[in-house]
């Protein structure tokens, strides 16, 4: 869903990730480096206005100098469907049209109310060619509206509209192995996340509902409980993941959680999973200098997807 509402004026380096949740705001500004370490200028959180969102991106466009930034939106679990459908065999500029046709039965409102982007899933290059996958996007046009005019209303200018799948997948592809795949896991209060990317590519994405509270506040017997039914569902995709993708080999599982809760998770996955698992060390791929919020495991999940949106590489369309 990509919006060049950029104006002429100058704008500072770096993607502003601006990520609307139920509790608050919170926003992420990267800059990207070459031969360095991407920076992460700033992060913040506005918690939630009592009186509306509107008041709370008023304040927030006033102290982060918003416009002066090239912003992305970040759509939140459940304001958008992902779904995953054998590519159409049709021209590029056909694409989207057959999309829609495809997807009419499969979104829970009418497609003619749909926005709608897609994503591809690359192929092995060394096998015959046969049907592939893509993922496409679609919310529903109030949603995107509803979003733009937070945005306007706040006078920030909004270039992109993304998922958090795709800002996992940012990160993901900083934390990859050359030639190898990786599985990051990700908790917040939304729920669980795992994403499978090669190459900086998302191939495969899965929501788990279980959310980090539940981790943190679980007792023994709830936690063996969460522990097992994650455990299912990650065995479950790795093994599509295997079956679908026999070119890539996964190196790891990464996991990101909250303080004790994370170490606890690793240590249990690491029994139960063939692959190797460890927890995600932000700071061995980004420079947090600037950030120090973002160095304290309780706070990282916060801003960890807003982060991820904020690494976005496309070139900024002025």
């Amino acid at each position: 869903m990509h919006m060049n509402l950029f104006s002429k004026t100058s704008r500072l380096a770096g993607w502003l990730a601006v990520n609307v949740q139920a509790d608050g705001i919170s926003l992420a500004h990267v800059r990207r480096v070459p031969a360095a370490l991407p920076v992460v200028e700033f992060v913040s959180f506005y918690p939630a206005d009592k009186l509306s969102a509107a008041m709370t991106m008023e304040r927030l466009a006033k102290e982060s100098q918003a416009g002066r930034h090239h912003c992305i939106a970040l759509l939140t679990a459940g304001e958008y469907q992902l779904l995953s459908v054998d590519a159409p065999n049709v021209p590029r500029g056909e694409l989207k049209t057959a999309i829609r046709w495809r997807l009419k039965d499969m979104l829970d409102f009418h497609i003619d109310d749909a926005t709608i982007d897609v994503l591809d899933v690359p192929v092995d290059k060394d096998a015959p060619i046969r049907t592939h996958s893509m993922y496409v996007v679609a919310a529903h046009n109030q949603t995107i509206r509803q979003r733009q005019g937070l945005f306007e209303s706040a006078k920030i200018p909004l270039g992109v509209i993304d998922i958090p799948e795709m800002a996992q997948r940012n990160i993901a592809a900083l934390l990859e192995t050359d030639g190898r795949g990786l599985a990051l896991l990700t908790f917040d209060e939304s729920g669980g996340l795992l994403t499978m990317t090669f190459a900086g590519e998302l191939y495969l994405a899965r929501r788990i509902d279980i959310t980090l509270r539940q981790l943190v506040q679980a007792d023994d017997e709830q936690k063996n409980i969460l522990y097992e039914r994650i455990v299912l569902e990650l065995q479950r995709s790795i093994d599509h993941f295997d079956r679908q993708y026999r070119f890539i080999t996964l190196a790891r599982l990464v996991l990101s959680a909250a303080g004790k809760a994370e170490f606890e998770l690793q240590k249990y996955l690491a029994v139960q999973l063939y692959i190797s698992v460890e927890v995600l060390v932000l700071e061995a791929v980004l420079d947090m200098s600037k950030a120090p919020q973002l160095r304290k495991p309780e706070d990282r999940h916060r801003f960890l997807l807003t982060v991820g949106a904020a690494l976005r590489l496309e070139e900024l369309a002025l």
